[in-house]
């Protein structure tokens, strides 16, 4: 990628003031790209929910990176519009602090002298977001919702009653709704305002460079789409798996729980973007229909097939990890569930009869999301022939690390070196960090600048959103019942009856 605004931000491992005490933290910009990025054309950004967790951790230092990038619109402000009474001079004392505490690069004088003044506040009982839209500077405006989605169906009526939809693109976080019913109300009053493409759903595991690569991974290697099939594929797992609790979400969280938080959005994106067919084209309409026809051919998900757990109280790296009853905010009676794994069938040509296994949990021993894919093992009449044990056969599996430890490996089986016929899996290994000499870009700097720019690529379409519902909707209606399993475990022991006969990858 070209273009950087700030030089130094690329080679320093100084801090801004330059006091002599080195950051550990990276300082190198995004990766070189074959193609130049633009600016976005002059807008401004409106960040509605702009004292929030997500503002604070995640979007604020990337609109500070991409600055650094010569990536950000030069000219149009960034109007911080939330409850929280403060005004400009706070909100840039918090965005230096969310930038010190979450950039990609330190926070340097100069850059935030030309950045700084552009940031301004509004608080929601001044005027609303009509007040917000009269610090604009220019005709065009994104407007990004990060705040809960019970919040949106309001914010949006003050949208419209202010006259703001012409010229705005807005973006929304998940969850999409609260169940079918809800997604779809959601998507009514969407639609009523605004057109298709002016609407941005965003699911930010889109936007990390891994998973990305696996559609070229996939498509720009002949060697895997000859492979990528049921004749040559025993099953796949998806696993997204935290090593936290609920904490200070807690009260949110129990309003959600796991199969919205996580399985409806970000592992049943990665389900599509595993399965779907090569796209005549590489562009957003094509990519999207591709993942849209897989969504439609995976069957809904029955009770029978999915397994609910929530933690309790347990150990993880020798200290005591409470349970989630015990969490500040959660009922004692809760049955939300923190852990989901399920099996799901994909009804087509290609998958018919593959297993997909997703699990993601909280309090699980590790953080990690990464796909498997298991390949069916070699007959059976070769590993008798030469005597080996059953033990001794290892299928071949390809893992795709999404993070950390940005990557991808691949098991196959070598002979031990010896008289003897023994074998033992080892591994072939890429790694981002040690290949590109450089950590991926946080996922929503990209998701930004593409909004900005009006690139939808990475970012949900309003059949997607509806159909991954539909798949999980039987299990809104009769869930399974919540099994309990110790917090630094790997889920509740009917999570491994679900997978029969086959194993969770473990780390």
């Amino acid at each position: 990628m070209t273009g950087v605004r700030w030089e130094g931000a690329q080679t320093t491992g100084w801090d801004a003031d330059h006091d002599g005490v080195e950051d550990a933290r990276p300082t190198t910009a995004l990766p070189a790209s074959s193609f130049t990025l633009r600016p976005p054309v002059d807008q401004d950004l409106i960040l509605v929910g702009a004292t929030g967790d997500l503002a604070r951790r995640k979007l604020i230092p990337a609109i500070y990176d991409l600055f650094l990038d010569g990536l950000m619109p030069n000219n149009g402000r960034i109007i911080g519009y939330a409850r929280e009474e403060t005004d400009d001079e706070t909100f840039r004392l918090r965005a230096t602090n969310s930038i010190r505490s979450g950039s990609r690069r330190m926070l340097f004088e100069e850059a935030w002298k030309e950045l700084g003044p552009r940031f301004v506040y509004v608080a929601r009982n001044r005027g609303g977001i009509g007040l917000a839209a009269k610090y604009a500077t220019q005709p065009q405006r994104l407007i990004y919702l990060a705040i809960p989605p019970a919040a949106v169906p309001a914010v949006l009526d003050e949208i419209r009653e202010n006259d703001l939809i012409e010229g705005s693109r807005i973006v929304l976080e998940k969850p999409f709704g609260f169940d079918l019913a809800s997604a779809q109300a959601l998507d009514d009053q969407l639609r009523q305002h605004f057109s298709e493409d002016q609407i941005f759903r965003i699911d930010h595991y889109l936007g990390k460079e891994t998973v990305q690569n696996i559609a070229v991974f996939r498509f720009g290697n002949a060697l895997w789409e000859r492979v990528w099939s049921r004749d040559a594929i025993d099953h796949i797992q998806i696993t997204v798996a935290e090593s936290i609790g609920a904490g200070g979400r807690a009260a949110f969280y129990d309003d959600v729980g796991a199969l919205r938080d996580i399985v409806q959005n970000h592992a049943l994106q990665l389900l599509a973007l595993l399965a779907m067919e090569p796209p005549a084209r590489f562009t957003a309409a094509a990519l999207r229909d591709e993942s849209s026809r897989v969504l439609h051919a995976l069957r809904p998900i029955r009770p029978e097939d999915a397994v609910f757990g929530q933690y309790t109280a347990g150990n993880i790296d020798g200290t005591r990890a409470r349970g989630y009853l015990e969490e500040t905010g959660v009922p004692e009676t809760s049955r939300t569930e923190t852990y989901v794994a399920i099996r799901a069938e994909i009804d087509n040509w290609r998958w018919a009869g593959v297993p997909f296994f997703i699990r993601t949990g909280k309090r699980l021993p590790s953080r990690v999301t990464e796909v498997l894919v298991s390949f069916r093992e070699p007959p059976v009449a070769l590993w008798e022939s030469a005597g080996l044990e059953a033990q001794e056969r290892r299928s071949n599996h390809l893992v795709i690390r999404i993070q950390p430890d940005e990557g991808i490996s691949l098991m196959f089986n070598a002979k031990v070196p010896g008289p003897e016929i023994a074998t033992r899996p080892v591994q072939m290994r890429f790694r981002y960090g040690e290949s590109f000499m450089t950590e991926p870009a946080e996922a929503y700097e990209r998701l930004l600048y593409d909004a900005m720019d009006g690139d939808p690529m990475l970012f949900l379409r309003q059949d997607n959103v509806l159909r991954s519902w539909e798949v999980l909707q039987p299990l809104l209606d009769d869930p399974p019942p919540v099994h309990p399993y110790a917090a630094g475990t790997w889920g509740p022991p009917a999570a491994d009856e679900l997978i029969g006969d086959r194993t969770w990858h473990t780390h």
